[in-house]
């Protein structure tokens, strides 16, 4: 990491995405000194989540605004069955069991691989940075020179982090010069440097002595993201609670009032729009986000929202009735009106778009809170861009009156900008709690003490041994020092060829697995151990290293104390 003189991120985010950097010696003199991306002739802090790729399923084309308009200019020209544009795909690394050959659907229903999105869209991004941070200075920055990072939510599973690089090294980003940045983490490294006046003008992270504890609710587009953090008396931070969260972000609102729209007319109506009328249809989920931040639970007053003709159209064609008059035959025609191009919308019913969201939300915090180990949590730090949300933030205020809630200024942009800092100085983050129990799978020696009699087979030397036996290298709950090894395992070769080994990780979330057959546990990934013997075999030891965003493999050969690291395999 000392080689690099800028370091750079790229925050990938489910509804929208940007990058930022800052040069090693800005940091040096002011950490939150970051220059993020602006996106020209539009007030949102990031680009959306899309990205438009050329019929030959290789190319960008544009990718954020760019590539929204000149997909509706397709559309418009009767040419866009050829293209592929993808929007809001990264939840699908959440929802989906993830491999190498797993395939994304376009709008259109327009298949490609998920890497080769990912990759394409990732590119795209660093080549734009790379672009203006040239431009911002007299010397031409090389691509050796800058240290990328790229965020994923701390309750992404190890399978879409590995996703995540595979796609990043395919879009040009060497894997030594790129390092995964927890969400969380990086809003609170972030944070920590803010003044009160920037931290919502209530409390200052910076202002948490040694000791302290708070919680990170980062509330992006399509996870909440929960962890607890505590304050160390180096000014870093440790993870005090494992993370957890679910897909509750900002886009469950938006799935509410899309379902919203069909039962005021009919589901054959909203999806003949999206099909034919992309472009109004992404029009109409923008006006909503502006109207969804400013729906207050304390505010009675309609929600105004101006509805495209298209859609009026649609509704037309496809019912063969005027849209007021399908208003009127629906369930909300007390609740909703329509003037012209206006849809009036109750304050209850606009409230309602927020239920499943908010109140997943607030139970979760309630549980983590209640946890021995998080009873003495004095604040809640609030980012993400649904952190924007008078229902959510309302609603952990009302929730929670003993904490103190911080919501920073450009929430949306925390994470993104706590990136780069996690960039210049990852050892900040000095402590993490393992979300599972991983072991190994073994065979060892039988013992009636800790294997089940089921369990017991002889081998090919007479040997009694227990078949399946879970070696357990760490456990849920765990503390985890960052950069050391939490576990070592010696192996020997029995002969003077190279052999290969192949070991298998397994994870459960109980504390005392037995087999690696026992019910929740299951293989999460595996690395073939190279052991070169001589004579009578070499010696080699090999360290886990469970700390870090990824999972560290560390090889040393006893006799030439050479050392090596292989990564585990959690794609299939």
């Amino acid at each position: 990491m000392s080689k690099h003189i800028l370091v750079a991120a790229i925050d990938f985010g489910t509804t929208y995405s940007s990058w930022a950097f800052s040069f090693k010696h800005d940091y040096v003199c002011d950490p939150t000194k970051v220059c993020a991306k602006q996106w020209q002739g539009h007030e949102s802090q990031k680009g959306p989540t899309c990205v438009l790729i050329k019929s030959d399923g290789k190319t960008v084309d544009s990718f954020g605004f760019d590539a929204e308009t000149k997909y509706a200019e397709l559309i418009e020209g009767k040419k866009h069955k050829t293209w592929y544009f993808f929007r809001r795909f990264k939840m699908t690394l959440w929802e989906q069991k993830l491999t190498r050959n797993s395939s994304l659907d376009d709008v259109n229903g327009r298949k490609l691989l998920a890497r080769t999105v990912f990759a394409l869209s990732i590119k795209y991004l660093k080549d734009d940075l790379w672009a203006v941070a040239n431009d911002r200075i007299a010397d031409t920055v090389l691509m050796e020179d800058i240290h990328w990072v790229l965020t994923v939510p701390a309750i992404w599973n190890n399978a879409a982090k590995q996703f995540m690089r595979e796609a990043a090294e395919e879009a040009g980003l060497t894997s030594d010069m790129l390092t995964i940045a927890l969400e969380p983490e990086a809003a609170s490294l972030y944070c920590r440097h803010l003044p009160i006046t920037k931290s919502g003008n209530q409390l200052s992270l910076a202002s948490l002595q040694a000791g302290k504890q708070y919680l990170v609710l980062d509330a992006g587009g399509g996870t909440i993201d929960i962890t607890v953090h505590e304050v160390t008396a180096s000014g870093g931070v440790k993870e005090l609670y494992k993370a957890s969260g679910g897909a509750w972000g900002g886009t469950k609102v938006d799935d509410s009032f899309e379902e919203f729209l069909v039962r005021l007319t009919d589901e054959t109506v909203v999806k003949k729009f999206k099909e034919d009328k992309l472009d109004d249809y992404i029009e109409l989920l923008r006006r909503f986000e502006i109207k969804k931040r400013n729906i207050d639970p304390d505010n009675d007053s309609s929600v105004t929202i101006c509805i495209p003709l298209s859609f009026s159209e649609t509704v037309k064609k496809r019912t063969r009735k005027d849209f007021p008059k399908v208003l009127k035959k629906s369930s909300y025609s007390k609740s909703v009106t329509l003037s012209g191009d206006k849809l009036k919308i109750d304050a209850t019913v606009a409230r309602s778009f927020f239920e499943e969201s908010v109140n997943s939300t607030i139970e979760h915090v309630k549980n983590v809170l209640q946890k021995t180990e998080n009873r003495n949590v004095e604040a809640i730090l609030s980012v993400g861009g649904f952190s924007e949300s008078k229902m959510l933030i309302k609603a952990v205020k009302k929730t929670f009156p003993g904490i103190k809630i911080i919501v920073p200024d450009e929430a949306g942009l925390v994470v993104l900008k706590g990136a780069v800092m996690f960039g210049h100085e990852p050892t900040q983050i000095v402590e993490r709690i393992s979300k599972f129990t991983y072991g190994l799978r073994m065979n060892p020696a039988f013992d009636p003490t800790k294997h089940p009699a089921s369990a017991k087979f002889t081998d090919n030397d007479g040997i009694i041994k227990c078949r399946d036996f879970f070696d357990t290298h760490v456990i849920a709950g765990q503390a985890l020092k960052v950069g050391e090894a939490q576990s070592e395992e010696t192996y020997v070769t029995k002969s003077s060829h190279t052999t290969d080994v192949l070991v298998e990780v397994f994870a459960t979330k109980s504390q005392t697995p037995v087999l690696v057959t026992d019910p929740g546990c299951r293989q999460v990934g595996k690395y073939n151990l190279a052991l070169a013997g001589t004579g009578g075999g070499r010696l080699v030891i090999v360290r886990m290293i469970f700390g870090g965003t990824e999972i560290d493999v560390e090889i040393t050969e006893k006799t030439t104390s050479k050392v090596s690291h292989i990564s585990i395999d959690f794609l299939s």
